[in-house]
């Protein structure tokens, strides 16, 4: 029989929560005629139960990231009492807390997990502080307050929201594809407002919109206004690896401008673009890159993967998922797999995209924009996002009549787009004016309307081929990212563990072979020092996953290296 590492892992997952007596009767089910494979689960049982504390410390003394002993439940930072842990992310740690002056009040206290300059962080939520204050809204938290710990760890204060995420408050409610629209639209209203003010969250998720229910009617609060630009840092070769944590945490709902890690590119298109692939989630239930197919990927992959690959419309991806998956979205939304699909399907297929396209000039500018376009879409009114316009494909017959006509045109366009580049600039423009004639000459089924179409379409080339071509430069030019830990901050315990890291280290790329997942769990928890359940949120994963990938990564590892000893 084939060697198949999925089922394997599955079967092996089930097995080891089951009494050891159980196996074999579990295992003569689940395996069927393949001895192979029954063999291989038995050898991981086997070598979990006597892998005893093998990885079970981290290959380095590396300082807790998240939270110190004397960060608990009870102990004071500042005017503020500790009560209960309510949060923990890739950021860092949330406590609800008791303020004792000037006025009593409960607050939410996130505390910034180590590796990043605290006097950098403090300065620029100060900076930011004044238009913070401007903001006035019934669905936006309030942030009160910032400061440091004795031990220098950033710390914001922020009104205490009780509330869940809004992807799990939408599918624990059954809420219907109109109630979430209209969850959306509220929040899309809250984002306007922080524009307005001059605010760019820079880090929409789920995580920061939490549902609470008042008086039974569902009411949406973004969270974290103003801490993501403040704990925001450039990733060099001397970061620790908590900034490039900070990075994958949740690329999903990262723009394409945000992938390029130049802060300076980011505007308020990018939380537009956030709020498409939030959108795209309440619609289908996923997003539409999944977090764990970038996780398989280094930061490179991921920046390449959002700046460049295009997502599938939600209702392809619907139509995509399993038959069981799609009844169990279908049923969370109180409907049925056909009239999901056909709810999603035109309008609602545009809007999603408009709002996720690689170009930012081409998203809705505002916020409120794309509220607006919901609510007509809710209306039965048209809509004004539409399928990608014929003018963008081109129609080979028109091309070939309209193309001659117009080359010196376009060179001179070229000529003059090229003019705004720098000194050093080395593209030629005519090499750019043919990229464009086969660009528009080249895609199927296009129609030009008229010579003026003509220009329209070919201005468009135009200007995203010099952004394809600007990307590659950069790309060139930055060259790789490299992720390290300071050598400070380590401490390898003993000479047996040196051999222990050597050995694991060898095998993590056969492992990636067989699972990429489970090598990059094991470089977190086992190299980095996470926990589980920090490794589980930066990977994409539940918990439970987690735990799964990891007792099957300790048993292989510890097999592999028990035999290479013998």
């Amino acid at each position: 029989m084939t060697n198949h590492p999925v089922r394997e892992l599955e079967i092996f997952s089930a097995a080891r929560r089951l009494p050891a007596s159980a196996h074999a009767a579990y295992l003569d089910q689940a395996c069927g005629g393949d001895a192979a494979l029954r063999q291989r689960v038995v050898e991981l049982l086997e070598a979990g139960a006597a892998a005893g504390d093998f990885m079970e410390s981290p290959a380095a003394a590396v300082p807790n990231p998240v939270v110190s002993a004397i960060e608990n439940p009870g102990s004071k930072i500042g005017r503020y009492k500790l009560l209960q842990k309510i949060g923990e992310g890739g950021c860092g740690v949330v406590y609800m807390a008791e303020q004792t002056e000037p006025v009593r009040r409960l607050v939410a206290l996130k505390i910034i997990k180590l590796g990043m300059d605290t006097k950098s962080v403090i300065a620029r939520f100060e900076a930011e502080r004044q238009a913070l204050a401007l903001m006035d809204h019934p669905k936006i938290a309030t942030v009160l307050d910032a400061g440091a710990t004795e031990q220098g760890r950033p710390y914001f204060v922020m009104e205490l929201v009780r509330g869940v995420k809004i992807t799990e408050f939408c599918d624990n409610h059954d809420l219907t594809t109109r109630e979430r629209l209209l969850l959306f639209i509220q929040v899309c209203q809250a984002v306007q407002h922080a524009h307005q003010k001059g605010i760019i969250h820079r880090d929409l998720k789920p995580s920061n919109i939490l549902v609470t229910l008042n008086d039974g009617v569902p009411l949406p609060k973004v969270i974290d206004f103003g801490i993501a630009k403040a704990t925001q840092q450039r990733l060099t070769d001397k970061t620790l690896f908590t900034a490039f944590e900070q990075f994958i945490g949740t690329p999903a709902y990262m723009s394409p401008e945000q992938a390029e890690m130049n802060a300076l590119g980011v505007d308020t298109r990018s939380d537009i673009y956030s709020l498409g692939v939030l959108l795209y989630e309440l619609l289908t239930g996923e997003t539409p890159f999944a977090s764990e197919k970038l996780m398989q990927a280094g930061v490179n992959e991921i920046r390449r993967v959002i700046r460049e690959e295009e997502p599938v419309k939600p209702s392809t991806k619907l139509s995509a998922m399993l038959a069981g998956d799609l009844t169990i979205t279908a049923n969370r939304r109180q409907t049925e797999p056909p009239k999901l699909l056909q709810s999603v399907r035109g309008d609602l297929d545009w809007v999603v995209m408009k709002t996720l396209e690689k170009d930012r000039h081409r998203r809705y500018q505002t916020a409120n924009g794309l509220a607006m376009d919901i609510q007509r879409h809710l209306n039965n009114e048209p809509v004004l996002a539409c399928p990608p316009s014929e003018l963008e494909h081109g129609d080979p017959k028109a091309a070939d009549k309209l193309l001659p006509l117009v080359y010196e045109e376009l060179r001179k366009l070229a000529a003059s787009k090229m003019a705004n580049e720098s000194p050093n600039q080395t593209l030629q423009a005519t090499a750019l004016v043919h990229e464009a004639w086969l660009r528009l000459a080249g895609n199927a089924e296009p129609k030009f309307a008229n010579r003026a179409h003509f220009f329209s379409a070919a201005a468009e080339a135009m200007r995203r081929i010099l952004i394809d071509k600007a990307r590659r430069k950069r790309a060139l030019r930055h060259g790789g990212d490299q992720r390290r830990v300071d050598l400070d901050d380590l401490e390898i315990p003993t000479p047996g563990k040196n051999d222990e890291i050597l050995a694991i280290d060898e095998l993590l790329d056969k492992l990636a072979t067989q699972n990429p997942v489970e090598a990059e769990l094991v470089k977190l928890r086992y190299f980095v020092g996470m926990t589980l359940e920090e490794a589980a949120d930066v990977l994409g994963v539940s918990a439970r996953t987690a735990d799964n990938y990891w007792a099957h990564a300790r048993a292989w590892l510890f097999r592999a290296v028990s035999a290479q000893r013998q």
